[in-house]
């Protein structure tokens, strides 16, 4: 054998022994990568199966700060901002000497709460003292209600997959707010803000009815309708005029006492509030699979790591050392007075709902969006009454308000313009003024500048343009430099229209008439 065919049968020989290590590589990697992928599905399935073994129990503690003008106590502003400690007096700030004052409007604030939520309204109450130290509570107790409170025994119905389902309150009573601690960023230290200090608070305490974070979800947006319809809070989450405390603890399906809770406190946020009862709920499966025990304790969520942190132990009812509050009258309910508050209750969600289906045939979907907010639900009849289209407006409202309020982190209540502005934009468009997406940019107009849509139109120069022979020698030059597009229409592609119509449009920044365009287009395609 020569040198060079040794050579050639080595290095054959090479060449097959390193293809076979690669092979036996892959086949170790391939094995390695079976066996972790079969150990994941095995964790997932036991993590399923444990899951399925368990039942979520949630209870809620809604704080919502009721829309007076004034405090609870004093005769300090209610208002949200201003500059630190100018909304507080002696009174709020705890001065040797002061003595409180009940608002009335408080008080029938909560009733009215208390009868919308179909609650038994008591004929005798009275305040409490809750001792606990803070700084922010400058007479290091609270004003609130213990054993005799306002509104008790009442429920909310919410609509669950198709099902309705009721959920218990245990009560609802009236207290004050505390203040707020301004911690600075460099950690130098911490102020005392009082404005807050006195804002008359009712709080709902829910029977632990709820079962998943979806039914929290659904009762909390229930619950914050409700009070808007009847007036009594503005429910602005991001002032923390609604907010939450969360009670969560799980058990196994057949056992039948409750499981250890855990707190989660001041939570005001829909999505956070969901997110950390699951995480919760999860971890606390974990715990009890693992053979661990929950202890019943008050929490911190973190909304950047999507996790729970211990605070302190849960406080019970007797850590408050409660006693009645010896610098204010019993409170006595007449029959007269419940009356006269039911009188003023308005008409609620649900039969808003039903109405909208009857009087303007609104699909059920539709109204559930709509009635959801009293803010939305009064612009949608406020803008019917005056383009007499409700079906246009339940769009609007449907789709592009709602984009730009999300958009925008706004709240209904913060829509700026009127229901006969937003009318105004629907009657521009059903005359051919304006096309539909130039009535997109006049309505984000409208939230930056609440003006007449008219005005903005004439401003910005945006007027449709209508003319048909305008718009014919739009259509001649586009089909002139779109040959391609000629063939593909002939060629049964009509997707070929679309992208005529679009290139128009975009010739015109949007201002030309779709229909005419349409429509001409399609004469000049069939010569």
């Amino acid at each position: 054998m020569s040198k060079k065919q040794d050579l050639e049968k080595n290095l054959n020989q090479n060449s097959l022994l390193n293809n076979g290590l690669k092979i036996y590589n892959l086949s170790l990697k391939f094995e390695n990568n079976y066996h972790y992928l079969v150990t994941r599905i095995q964790k997932v399935r036991r993590k399923n199966m444990s899951n399925e073994d368990y039942e979520i129990v949630i209870g809620l503690e809604v704080h919502s700060e009721l829309s007076t003008k004034t405090k609870i106590f004093c005769s300090c502003p209610t208002e949200f901002g201003g500059e630190p400690n100018t909304h507080c007096c002696p009174i709020c700030m705890a001065m040797p000497g002061t003595l409180p004052v009940l608002n009335e409007k408080v008080v029938e604030y909560a009733i009215k709460a208390g009868l919308a939520t179909n609650c038994e309204i008591a004929k005798y109450s009275k305040n409490d003292r809750k001792n606990y130290f803070y700084p922010d509570l400058p007479k290091a107790y609270q004003i609130s209600q213990y054993d005799m409170p306002l509104c008790k025994e009442g429920y909310v119905e919410i609509e669950v997959d198709g099902e309705i389902k009721k959920i218990g309150l245990v009560r609802i009573h009236i207290e004050e707010d505390a203040g707020k601690l301004n911690h600075d960023e460099y950690g130098r230290g911490t102020l005392v803000d009082l404005n807050r200090a006195g804002v008359p608070l009712i709080e709902i305490v829910s029977k632990p009815d709820l079962r998943s974070s979806k039914e929290v979800y659904i009762y909390l947006k229930k619950l914050k309708s409700i009070l808007e319809y009847i007036e009594v809070s503005d429910c602005k989450m991001q002032e923390g005029s609604f907010r939450a405390d969360v009670n969560v603890s799980v058990r196994k399906k057949e056992q039948k006492e409750l499981g250890t809770r855990t707190e989660m406190k001041n939570m005001s946020s829909f999505k956070s509030i969901t997110r950390a009862i699951e995480y919760e709920a999860q971890r606390q499966i974990e715990v009890l699979e693992n053979g661990g025990k929950i202890i019943q304790e008050t929490l911190r969520w973190d909304e950047v790591s999507g996790k729970t942190f211990s605070m302190r132990d849960k406080e019970e009812a007797k850590d408050y050392r409660y006693f009645p509050e010896p610098d204010l009258v019993a409170i006595n309910i007449s029959e007269e007075m419940k009356e006269n508050i039911k009188k003023t209750l308005p008409e609620m969600p649900e039969s808003r709902k039903v109405r909208y289906m009857q009087e303007f045939k609104l699909p059920e979907y539709d109204s559930n969006i709509i009635t959801v907010s009293k803010k939305l639900s009064d612009l949608f009849e406020n803008t019917t009454k005056v383009c007499n289209n409700p079906k246009a407006v339940s769009n609007w409202i449907m789709t592009d308000i709602t984009r730009v309020l999300n958009e925008k982190e706004l709240e209904p209540s913060d829509i700026p313009f009127t229901a006969e502005q937003l009318a105004n934009l629907i009657i521009l468009i059903d005359k051919g003024t304006i096309s539909s997406s130039i009535a997109k940019k006049v309505l984000e107009e409208m939230f930056e500048q609440p003006k007449d849509p008219q005005k903005i139109i004439e401003e910005k120069g945006w007027i449709q343009i209508s003319d048909e022979g305008a718009i014919k020698d739009v259509v001649l030059k586009i089909l002139e430099t779109n040959p391609q597009s000629i063939i593909d229409y002939k060629a049964g592609k009509d997707r070929a229209l679309g992208f005529l119509v679009g290139q128009a449009m975009k010739q015109t920044k949007g201002k030309a008439n779709p229909q005419m365009l349409n429509k001409m287009f399609l004469e000049e395609l069939e010569k």
